[in-house]
C-alpha cells in the first residue's frame, strides 16, 4: 500500500453555509495536513487521516473569522484541530466511492461519508508521483455542539444547520529513500 501525502498547497477544504436563510456563505481552512494510503488496485484497503487548523478559517471577512474561532462556534482555544480518520472504504463505480470515517469538530466525533470520486494519478513538474481525489459531504453543525444562532423577526435564523463541505485533494507519492550499501 502506497502512502501519499496531502498538498496543501494544490488542495482545498471548503464548506458553504445557508446564511439569513437567503444566501450561502463559502469559506475555507488555510492550513491541514495529512496522508492516505491508497492502491488504486485495491482501494478498499485504504484509508485517510487529516488534520485542520480550526484557526485558519477564513470566509472573506474578518469579524465573521474571529467570530467562528470564538466560544460561540469553534472555540479554537480549547479545540484547535479538526480531524477525519477514516473507518471503511467502499467502492460504489469506476472512479467513485465512499469513505466512512470519524469527524471530530469542537471536541465531538460523528461519523461521516464522504461521497468520493478519484481523479486519476499523474507525475508532476517535479517528477514525484501525485494522485487526486473529490469529495463531499453535509453536517448539521450542531450535532458537533456548533449552537450558537440568532432568530430572525422575519422568521428562520441568522446561520443554517447544514454544512455542505468539499473537498479537493492532491497528494504527492512518499518515496522512501534508498538504504546506501557498504
Amino acid at each position: 500500500m502506497a502512502k501519499w501525502n496531502i498538498d496543501n498547497s494544490h488542495s482545498g477544504v471548503n464548506f458553504s453555509v445557508r446564511h439569513m436563510m437567503v444566501t450561502t456563505v463559502r469559506g475555507s481552512f488555510q492550513n491541514f495536513s495529512g496522508t492516505i494510503d491508497f492502491d488504486p488496485a485495491n482501494p478498499t484497503a485504504g484509508s485517510v487521516e487529516v488534520t485542520i487548523d480550526a484557526n485558519s478559517i477564513n470566509t472573506g471577512a474578518n469579524d465573521r473569522d474571529n467570530h467562528l474561532r470564538s466560544a460561540d462556534f469553534f472555540d479554537v482555544a480549547n479545540h484547535p484541530n479538526i480531524s477525519f480518520k477514516s473507518t471503511k472504504v467502499e467502492v460504489k463505480g469506476d472512479n467513485a466511492g465512499k469513505i466512512y470515517g470519524d469527524l471530530t469538530i469542537h471536541g465531538v466525533t460523528r461519523q461521516v461519508v464522504l461521497e468520493t470520486e478519484f481523479l486519476g494519478e499523474n507525475t508532476n513538474p517535479w517528477g514525484a508521483k501525485v494522485i487526486g481525489f473529490n469529495a463531499i459531504t453535509k453536517i448539521n453543525r450542531e450535532d458537533f455542539g456548533l449552537t450558537w444562532n440568532v432568530a430572525l423577526e422575519t422568521g428562520g435564523v441568522l446561520v443554517g444547520k447544514e454544512i455542505k463541505i468539499e473537498l479537493d485533494v492532491e497528494a504527492a507519492l512518499v518515496v522512501e529513500p534508498v538504504a546506501a550499501s557498504a
